[in-house]
């Protein structure tokens, strides 16, 4: 990784490349590198692309929490939103409740909660997941929270866009239930890629390297998203974007 910019910054314009120049990207609970992301494309964008953090202190619209994110995906009012797993499959299949034979489980995790729903709901899902090994990348999930694929006659079909990791980019096939390497990560290589994850998927002939983050792009995200983001992650904002907020008097 380049000594111009941390691996943090250099996945926040990963991903906001994947966004759309209008729209509502919803961004839940935990998420600070896709948070920064979604108000970078806010700035980029004069404000046409629009940015809901989920129990935010700023930058948060909703008053009832889930409930209300919920009612408004289901009404198309969410346009983006991110989704991750301790296990993701050759399928887009998540894994968020836990590893080894259900129900007798060697590792319990939080919880689906929304996450089916959600990935059904939206029509933009991106994965992100930072971690890029076979342990996360499976063949397949010990237990399916939300399914990438849907039969051909549901109306809003589940899956995602993207998947964006440590080491590359990827698109999904909904219709061939298939991952699409779409770029590698700078000082990364296809092999790589290969050996560290655990299902097929489809590779180019030519695969080309992930663009880094312009100077101008750096410029915005470390003047303004850091002041955005410590309303709701202040350790990521002073970390990672070297905004440290004012302690209050």
């Amino acid at each position: 990784m380049s000594e111009a910019y941390s691996s943090e910054e250099f996945l926040i314009s990963v991903i906001t490349r994947l966004l759309p120049e209008r729209g509502n990207g919803a961004i839940g609970a935990a998420s600070p590198i896709p948070g920064a992301a979604a108000l970078l494309q806010r700035e980029l964008t004069g404000g046409a692309f629009r940015v809901s953090l989920i129990h935010g202190i700023t930058n948060n619209p909703f008053t009832d929490g889930g409930r209300e994110l919920f009612d408004a995906a289901g009404q198309g009012r969410i346009d983006v939103f991110f989704l991750g797993g301790v296990q993701i499959d050759g399928q887009a299949n998540l894994n968020l409740v836990g590893t080894g034979a259900y129900p007798s489980l060697d590792r319990r995790f939080p919880g689906s909660f929304g996450s089916a729903y959600m990935y059904f709901t939206v029509p933009r899902v991106i994965l992100f997941r930072p971690e890029h090994t076979r342990r996360v990348f499976v063949d397949k999930v010990d237990f399916i929270s939300a399914p990438g694929i849907s039969p051909s006659d549901v109306h809003r079909p589940g899956g995602p866009r993207a998947l964006v990791t440590e080491l590359c980019v990827m698109s999904f096939d909904r219709v061939r239930g298939r991952f699409r390497l779409e770029s590698v990560h700078p000082g990364h290589s296809v092999e790589e890629v290969r050996d560290n994850t655990g299902f097929d998927f489809d590779v180019p002939d030519s695969v080309p390297t992930t663009p880094e983050p312009e100077p101008e792009r750096l410029d915005i995200l470390r003047a303004k998203i850091g002041r955005e983001v410590a309303g709701t992650y202040p350790d990521f904002a002073e970390r990672v974007l070297g905004y440290r907020a004012k302690a209050s008097a």
